[in-house]
């Protein structure tokens, strides 16, 4: 493996924008993926998360019908439509956020789970939630994304909260990709999903766009093609045409220009150490699975990669022991570290070794040189693999 040309990086027009690739968990694009943001209606997908998670523990049921009360009726913008003299379905709603982005069904749902009955009560759940499941730069103020101050999400956030979504409600996530829905006829011009990606054939399933004029235009968005899963999630556009090309564009750029491939196989000798006052000199270094990475179509069979160990080793050396790191560097991708553990077992050598290693030293100190079993410095080895 040696160095290859570098990838070519995707410029997108978005103010933010964060794309990783599922499967591998490789990051391939960060543009402020760490600045807080308006998220708009994307921070319903948090709404949505405790929702699944409140079915899933069975504090809610899908059949359950909830109370609409006059503050979500109050909200405007995307909307069911609903008022007061309904109750309404927990799959409804839920349906109602996905599809139609319903700011009013959001408010029922987070009126429902509050832990005071209030949506204000609820945005400082979320916030706890989101700071529990890792999401440190997202703070609340409401349930649906509303304009507020100090409602905020990163563009890193929001992916970790869709590959949450994902991973651990795949029962429900088939709802992202719901369409259209129509809800007792109510809203026949907001019945059609926002996602545009939708139906276009390159794998997309999901997940949720949002709008304000302080946020621009932005969608979560996801694909599947093959066994490969892409989430991103892109910010401040200035059109519904924009966002809808560059997101189209990323989709089929993570997947064109990228390629999953097996490097080692498990028990593939990468180099040796050696090993002191052992039966045998060296322990060959190996993974303990096959590697595989997310590398460049360009250059996919040319990977910069070195071998990281401290050695030599001392007998005994037990086959699976922790020795050493391959750190891969596939060129525009980030490093990707991976422990090399002992192909062998080498046991301590008898007395033989012994004899052999001590008149090697004494050898060693008479001629001033140092012993053959070992460097001048005990350092970190680096070796470049092959």
């Amino acid at each position: 493996m040696v160095a290859a040309g570098p990838a070519l990086a995707f410029d997108t027009k978005a103010r933010a924008a964060y794309v990783i690739d599922l499967t591998t968990r490789t990051i391939l694009l960060d543009k402020n993926a760490d600045t807080p943001l308006p998220p708009a209606s994307m921070s319903k997908l948090m709404t949505l998360y405790i929702a699944f998670e409140a079915l899933r523990d069975g504090r809610l049921s899908l059949d359950e019908k909830l109370p609409v009360s006059s503050h979500a009726m109050s909200y405007g913008g995307s909307t069911m439509f609903l008022d007061t003299t309904d109750r309404v379905a927990v799959e409804d709603l839920i349906r109602g956020i996905i599809v139609l982005s319903g700011n009013d069904a959001c408010a029922v749902i987070a009126e429902a789970l509050s832990p005071d009955g209030t949506e204000a009560g609820f945005a400082r759940y979320m916030t706890q939630r989101a700071q529990q499941m890792g999401m440190t730069n997202s703070t609340f103020a409401n349930s649906n994304g509303w304009p507020a101050a100090g409602h905020r999400m990163s563009m890193r956030d929001l992916a970790l909260l869709a590959t949450h979504l994902i991973e651990d409600f795949p029962n429900f996530y088939p709802l992202f990709n719901e369409r259209k829905f129509d809800f007792d006829g109510r809203a026949p011009q907001n019945s059609t999903n926002r996602n545009p990606l939708l139906g276009l054939g390159i794998g997309a399933d999901g997940l949720k766009t949002g709008h304000t004029e302080e946020a621009g235009y932005g969608l979560v968005g996801s694909a599947k093609q093959d066994d490969r899963r892409v989430v991103f999630v892109i910010s401040g556009l200035e059109s519904q045409a924009a966002r809808a090309q560059e997101s189209e564009a990323i989709v089929n750029w993570a997947f064109r220009q990228f390629t999953q491939k097996t490097l080692l196989k498990a028990g593939e000798t990468i180099t040796k150490a050696q090993v002191h006052m052992g039966q045998a000199p060296t322990v060959a270094l190996t993974t303990a699975s096959d590697l595989s990475a997310l590398v460049p179509v360009l250059g996919a069979d040319r990977i910069p990669a070195e071998v990281v160990y401290n050695g030599p080793f001392s007998a005994p050396v037990k086959k699976g022991d922790k020795l050493g790191e391959l750190i891969i560097s596939p060129d525009g991708l980030p490093a990707t570290t991976v422990p090399l553990v002992a192909a062998d077992d080498v046991a301590k050598g008898g007395f033989m070794v012994h004899i052999t290693t001590a008149l090697d030293h004494l050898l060693t100190e008479i001629g001033g040189g140092v012993p053959s079993d070992a460097p001048a410095e005990e350092a970190p080895t680096e070796e470049a693999a092959s």
